[in-house]
Order: C-alpha cells, then structure tokens, then sequence
C-alpha cells in the first residue's frame, strides 16, 4: 500500500542504520571515501561480512560524510593506519553488545611499512629483492622512502592484498 503523503516532522531525515552487536564503526569519513574503506579492509562481499554503508548522509562536521559498521571485526593497527591516509577525520567505534566499548580518532603515522605497493616501477620494492615497502606520511599524501615517489590521489589502489 502507497503513502503519498509527505511526513511532516523531522523523524523523515533521521539515518536509520541498524546496530551492530559486535564490530566497528568507523565514522566521519569524508563523503565518497566509503568503498575505499571497503577496499583497505579487503572487504568486497564475497566472503559473507556483514557491512552497513551510509555514503553522502548529512554531517555537522562536513557537509556530507561516510558511514562503515562491519559486524564481527575490530580492525588492525595495519588497518586503521591506512584507513588515516583517506579518512584522517575518521573516529572507530569499538562495538561489543551493542555498546560503544571504546572510542577513538585515527591517528596518522609517520610512516607506513608493508601495506602499500610502490607505483614505480623501478622501485626496489617491486624488483625481485625482499624489500618491505616503507612510505613516508605527509600532509597530503605519502612519498616512498627508497625512491622518492609521491602519491597524493588513489592511495587506496596501492594496498598490498
């Protein structure tokens, strides 16, 4: 049965995601960057994760943000130090029985080892050699500590899977 009727009170601009039992909430991502979330968490449905995604919702801090609540994981160190270089306004909500257990902002590193690939070709980090990859954490973006290269755009495309 269709209402054609207009709600009249604000209850209609309300977001209405459901609770998580156990996860993470990872909050106040910049409005677009949500399925760059899901790609440095390697989540990409086929192995059955529980993901609400609430893209381009309205914000108080930014004119419009990004939501990510995974059911049954907590992320990793590894994860939440990636997940800075896109989303450094973001806040992780630990969630344990529907509870909000913890809370924090992401911090950016200084550096990131092991979890981006070098673009450069020529990088030793892409030749034959065992070298962990090593980037430096700028304000705007990372730069490879072997070779100098800087990458401001599409960071997420670098994840080492």
């Amino acid at each position: 049965m269709s209402n054609d009727r207009e709600p009249t009170d604000d209850s209609a601009h309300e977001l209405r995601v459901s609770k998580i039992r156990d996860g993470t909430v990872i909050d106040h991502v910049r409005g677009g960057q949500a399925l760059n979330v899901l790609a440095i968490l390697d989540i990409d449905g086929t192995r059955g994760e529980e993901v609400s995604v609430g893209m381009n919702v309205p914000s108080d801090r930014f004119a419009r943000k990004d939501i990510v609540k995974v059911e049954g994981r907590e992320l990793s160190q590894d994860e939440v130090d990636v997940l800075s270089l896109i989303a450094p306004d973001a806040t992780i909500n630990i969630v344990r029985e529907y509870e909000v257990v913890g809370k924090h902002r992401v911090e950016r590193p200084e550096t990131v080892d092991g979890v981006l690939s070098c673009p450069n070709p020529g990088c030793i980090t892409t030749g034959d050699e065992p070298v962990t990859s090593r980037f430096e954490v700028l304000e705007d973006g990372v730069r490879c500590v072997y070779c100098g290269t800087i990458v401001r755009e599409n960071i997420a495309s670098l994840i080492e899977t």
